[in-house]
């Protein structure tokens, strides 16, 4: 298998998330100190105490820009719902990422690579809030390229058609949805997936596309809780993609309020 493959294929890391977390945090202390700073000696001749008070209000953000990472940082390291989890998730999606991909960008990085670490971390958060939610109450939504390309049954409209015959990952993720009783849904683009959303009212999506889609799916769905699974792309993007169908199941008896039928056996 070669190196590129690997990479594709690896688990992605939540270390360069946090780390361009943290260069984000200091560059923000920067500022605030910088906003303080230069305006210091004007403040002093409008009131001579103004300077402080102004210290002591910027002093406060930047500590809770240092709070702030301290704790995402402790909540994914840990898996456990720390403080202000939903809130963080908030923070992290809506504000903290544009900021972040344009640092990455800026120093160069590979954009895939950071929104990978970013559903990396997203997962971690929503994960560590331990929620457990009836499987008629979770969503798994795929991408019409899981299925090939040339089937002539198209699982689009209902997933239950696929005759199991095992070209393609549908078959593995029919007999997932079979065993917890899980709604999966394929959805050919955003707006559809968005649609469904709205329509099944899902306390949690599980859902499968590439760092672009999920990244966006996750931003455009908060405050509902989505986990994002990678799929694969031997074949190039949107084109017989495929998915481990193992990862989606682990991710399943994370959330799941009931355990799963094998373990019940056990």
């Amino acid at each position: 298998m070669s190196a590129a493959l690997q990479d594709k294929t690896a688990p992605p890391r939540k270390r360069l998330f946090i780390s361009l977390m943290g260069i984000t945090c200091l560059i923000l202390v920067g500022a605030i100190f910088l906003v303080w700073w230069i305006p210091n000696r004007g403040l002093a001749n409008i009131h001579p105490n103004l300077p402080h008070v102004v210290g002591i209000v910027m002093a406060v953000l930047s500590g809770i820009a240092i709070l702030g990472t301290g704790l995402l940082v402790l909540t994914t390291a840990l898996g456990k719902d720390i403080l202000f989890t939903r809130f963080m998730r908030l923070v992290v999606i809506k504000f903290l990422l544009p900021v972040i991909e344009m640092v990455g960008r800026l120093a160069g990085l590979d954009k895939d690579k950071i929104r990978q670490s970013f559903i990396a971390m997203n997962n971690s958060l929503v994960v560590s809030q331990r929620q457990k939610i009836s499987p008629d109450r979770i969503l798994v939504l795929l991408p019409h390229c899981i299925q090939l390309f040339d089937c002539e049954i198209k699982v689009t409209g209902d997933i239950n058609k696929c005759v199991l015959c095992g070209r393609c990952d549908i078959k593995g993720l029919v007999e997932i949805g079979r065993k917890y009783g899980i709604d999966i849904s394929v959805a050919t683009g955003g707006t559809l997936a968005r649609k469904v959303i709205v329509e099944k009212r899902p306390k949690l999506v599980l859902a499968v596309a590439c760092e672009r889609d999920l990244t966006s799916g996750i931003k455009d769905c908060y405050p509902l809780p989505v986990i994002g699974i990678l799929n694969e792309r031997p074949h190039g993007p949107c084109f017989n993609t495929l998915v481990d169908c193992a990862k989606i199941d682990e991710a399943l008896s994370q959330v799941l309020l009931i355990p799963s039928p094998d373990a019940a056996r056990n």
